[in-house]
C-alpha cells in the first residue's frame, strides 16, 4: 500500500524563540544607544589621561552610558540563559559571543576611563560592533514572526 504524504504547514515559532528574538532586538537597540552615547562623550566629554582619570559618574552623559552598560550585561546574560533553555546551538553561540563582546567592551571602557588609552577606546568600539553583529545574527536565526503568531 502506498501512503500519501501530506505537506507540512509552517508552524508558529515557539514562545522561547519569540522571546529570544525580542530580547535580541532589545540588546541590539541598547548597543546602538550605547554607541551613540559613547561617541557623543568622545566628542563633547572630557577625555581622561594617564595622569587624570575620569569618574564613571562624572557627567550625566557618562552616567547614563555606564547604567545602560550594566543593564546591557544583564540582558546579555539573560539571552544566553534563554538560548540554552531553547536548546538551539546557533543561538547559544551567537548569544555567548554577544555576552563576551559586551563584557569585553565593559572592561575596555573601564580601562579607558582610567587611562584614556586610544587602544581601549578602539576596543570598546570594535567589541560593540561584534556584539551588534552577534545579536543581528540571532535575529536572522530566529526568523520573522508568521502572520497570526504571537
Amino acid at each position: 500500500m502506498a501512503t500519501k504524504s501530506v505537506p507540512s504547514t509552517p508552524t508558529a515559532p515557539a514562545p522561547q524563540t519569540s522571546r529570544i528574538r525580542m530580547a535580541s532586538f532589545g540588546a541590539l537597540t541598547m548597543l546602538i544607544i550605547q554607541f551613540i552615547l559613547g561617541t557623543a562623550y568622545a566628542i563633547y566629554g572630557t577625555a581622561p589621561t594617564s595622569t587624570q582619570p575620569v569618574g564613571l559618574f562624572s557627567t550625566p552623559l557618562l552616567a547614563v552610558h555606564v547604567i545602560l552598560g550594566i543593564l546591557l550585561v544583564v540582558a546579555a546574560i539573560m539571552l544566553v540563559v534563554r538560548s540554552v533553555q531553547a536548546r538551539s546551538r546557533p543561538l547559544v553561540v551567537a548569544s555567548a559571543i554577544g555576552l563576551l563582546a559586551v563584557l569585553g567592551a565593559c572592561g575596555a571602557g573601564s580601562a579607558f576611563t582610567g587611562t584614556g588609552s586610544n587602544g581601549a577606546s578602539l576596543a570598546m568600539a570594535l567589541l560593540t560592533a561584534v556584539a551588534m553583529l552577534a545579536y543581528a545574527i540571532s535575529l536572522v536565526i530566529t526568523g520573522t514572526p508568521r502572520a497570526g503568531a504571537r
